[in-house]
């Protein structure tokens, strides 16, 4: 929710600008009411002052965050246009390659792994007038739920320290629910964006596949399967500043050849939803299905027509499959660069994983490929009939830090609804809508067709504007 006039004018006198939306602050700094340098400065403070609680960003440098400020000042002193992000803050997943800096993917193997270009989205934040603020932790090999690993250490959520900050983009949906950047860069290969959002607070968006450039040519994401369904999108706390940010993210570079052209608004479809709560008997948290009934609500009360489904095509099928392909090219490598790491939550999850790999037939590859279109096909078909779906994001509201090495039955029963998309190809999107008594956040999770990430925004500002406003957290652990 935007402050009044009042309340804006206090936040820019008491110099916690780190309050404010992406929009509001790339308004103010294009206008010259506030410098790039101030913004800056008062965002390293924020940062100093939260991140020892959490331990969100791992890597950053301050005289680095200070001298892109002044550059993006004397470009609007000169008259220059800097671009839609004039200034804003925004952390960068330490899996991306950010020039001079290290792509350790939460490795002690690549703490020195320093890259000598630019990802595609790091270019394009620059380009729009982004300050980088610093490189947010994952998981070793950005590869659980639960973000702590052997070299940058232990991320928590600052909301509940209890509770997991998600995974892979754990550091960034931390920080961005902290008031550390206004936007956070996330990556997401089977729940990475859009899992933290939910967990911490805040709200992720998975693009298509092919909307978002994204290539590393450290090639830090090696020796953990296929990468084909990995994409790059935003974190924000506000579904505004996600549209923001999908604008400046998504646009060409000839290094990912798997990039399409697409507009980022495509023609008008009828405002049709089916929303289900519980896809194949999962057992959803009240909680969440309280708020789908909302998010229902408030789209009608908008002029779409919502459909309560029992059922939608399989989930549980394109989440086997995702593990499928994942596992099925790669896992040897995978393993021997795991055990050199010495990750003992990664080896678990190899050891785990050695029996669902050993019993995967020769053909694995080719038969989950056109088991794949298959299921697509399913999707589509829905996806013809109805614009949009609401749908849980996992059965339980954020898990208990580091469930996966005490419980990991329970820790993933619960997933396939966020775990199945990849497969499909299409755009989803986290929205926390509430927080309980304990702090814990609630949220839901919307589907729509490919390239149709115009749909999710547009019904996800419905829904936002009728649900509790996303919160900074102040970690007081």
């Amino acid at each position: 929710m935007s402050p009044s006039q009042n309340a804006l004018d206090d936040v820019i006198e008491n110099e916690q600008s780190w309050r404010l939306s992406a929009s509001q602050l790339a308004v103010l700094v294009n206008s010259g009411r506030l410098s790039a340098y101030s913004v800056a400065r008062q965002a390293l403070a924020r940062l100093e002052a939260v991140n020892p609680a959490i331990n969100a960003v791992v890597d950053y440098r301050s005289d680095d965050v200070l001298a892109q400020a002044k550059r993006i000042d004397e470009r609007l002193a000169a008259g220059e246009e800097v671009g839609p992000l004039a200034g804003v803050p925004v952390t960068i997943k330490i899996n991306t390659d950010q020039k001079g800096y290290a792509n350790t993917n939460g490795l002690m193997l690549q703490k020195d792994l320093i890259a000598d270009a630019n990802n595609p989205v790091v270019q394009r934040l620059i380009d729009a007038g982004a300050i980088l603020l610093g490189r947010t932790n994952t998981p070793a090999f950005s590869a659980r739920l639960f973000t702590n690993n052997r070299l940058h250490g232990h991320t928590y959520n600052p909301r509940n320290k209890a509770l997991t900050p998600g995974g892979s983009s754990g550091g960034a949906a931390s920080a961005l629910a902290s008031g550390i950047g206004a936007l956070a860069h996330g990556t997401d290969i089977a729940g990475s964006i859009r899992y933290p959002a939910f967990a911490c607070g805040v709200h992720g968006l998975r693009p298509t596949l092919g909307r978002v450039a994204n290539f590393n040519a450290s090639g830090a994401e090696r020796g953990i399967g296929p990468q084909l369904m990995s994409v790059a999108g935003p974190l924000a706390r506000s579904v505004a500043d996600l549209r923001l940010a999908l604008g400046v993210m998504a646009q060409p570079d000839p290094r990912d050849v798997w990039y399409q052209p697409a507009p980022l608004h495509g023609t008008p479809k009828p405002k049709r939803a089916a929303v289900c709560l519980r896809p194949e008997g999962l057992e959803t948290a009240p909680e969440i299905q309280h708020e789908l009934h909302k998010a229902a609500d408030a789209l009608r009360a908008s002029g779409w027509v919502v459909d309560e489904v029992e059922e939608l095509p399989s989930l549980k099928e394109p989440a086997s499959l995702q593990l499928s392909l994942w596992l099925a090219d790669g896992f040897e490598q995978w393993a021997e660069v795991a055990e050199q790491e010495g990750d003992v939550a990664i080896l678990k999850m190899i050891d785990k994983a050695r029996g669902f790999v050993d019993r995967l037939p020769a053909d694995a590859l080719s038969s989950t490929l056109t088991k794949r279109a298959t299921v697509i096909r399913q999707w589509k078909r829905l996806l013809a009939q109805y614009s949009l779906v609401l749908l849980p994001p996992a059965a339980e509201l954020a898990l208990p830090d580091q469930l996966d090495l005490t419980d990991p039955e329970r820790m993933s029963r619960g997933l396939f609804p966020m775990m199945a998309i990849p497969v499909l190809g299409i755009p989803a999107m986290t929205l926390t809508t509430a927080l309980t008594d304990d702090n814990t956040p609630v949220g839901i999770q919307l589907l729509g067709d490919s390239f149709r990430e115009d749909i999710l925004l547009e019904a996800g500002g419905v829904i936002e504007a009728s649900a509790t406003p996303v919160t900074i957290a102040q970690p007081e652990f």
